[in-house]
């Protein structure tokens, strides 16, 4: 607990009177990359944004930084990103992250500073508007980025980016992970979980194992974590 960012306990959520997340229960351990892994429809965004403390819930509990998801002191704390980014199209990538620095209470020099992390550097004038689709999602990391969080989550930050970018990302994430930054990301594309420290698959609103890359490959008798993953799907149905 004292080495843990977040820890979910029982966590239950209910959508139009059925269940969709299902008592799961699971610590994220402080300056770790863990990702959250499930495909698309599992209940990940469902739980982070319970992480956050945007999401109602039915029960159980979730703490974040030693405090009650959701808290006041925890604003500042956690940087998110979400798969649908809600940046203003008719300012400018530096206009509408100067917006947002002072929204947070970041300094001003911390505009410059996540423009370059992303590499939108050639991009900062550009209308948030004409970007292309990986461009208007790393705009929408940079946000997260601002003020330097002691917690970021993020939401598929890597869909729709291309290959050379989307190793940059996770070389970032791992940069900052060193610095002390806690990362939880969610992905449904199995091949970016070897990138994390820890893995939390999930499936059907249920948690199926939290583990390291390493170990679920060993536990399962599996080449890769996509044939991992699967093995474990089989035995809970089993």
């Amino acid at each position: 607990m004292i080495n843990s960012a977040v820890v979910v306990n029982g966590l239950r959520v209910s959508r139009g009177g059925r269940e969709v997340v299902h008592g799961v229960s699971f610590e994220v351990r402080r300056g770790s990359v863990t990702g959250l892994l499930g495909p698309s429809g599992c209940g990940k965004t469902t739980v982070l944004r319970s992480i956050v403390g945007v999401q109602i819930v039915a029960g159980g509990t979730v703490t974040v930084l030693g405090e009650p998801a959701g808290s006041a002191a925890l604003r500042r704390k956690i940087g998110y990103s979400t798969q649908n980014p809600a940046i203003y199209a008719d300012l400018t990538v530096t206009e509408a992250l100067r917006y947002f620095a002072a929204v947070v209470g970041a300094p001003r020099a911390d505009v410059d500073r996540v423009i370059g992390e992303v590499g939108l550097a050639d991009h900062a004038g550009a209308l948030i508007g004409r970007l292309s689709g990986g461009q208007h999602s790393r705009a929408n990391l940079a946000v997260a980025l601002l003020g330097k969080p002691e917690l970021l989550v993020l939401d598929e930050p890597t869909v729709g980016l291309d290959p050379v970018l989307r190793d940059d990302l996770w070389a970032l994430f791992a940069r900052l992970a060193r610095d002390g930054t806690t990362l939880l990301v969610s992905s449904h594309v199995m091949d970016e979980a070897a990138r994390c420290e820890e893995l939390l698959l999930m499936r059907e609103g249920r948690l199926l194992a939290q583990d390291s890359p390493d170990n679920l490959r060993h536990r399962t008798g599996s080449p890769d974590l996509e044939q991992a993953f699967l093995r474990l799907i089989k035995e809970v149905a089993a």
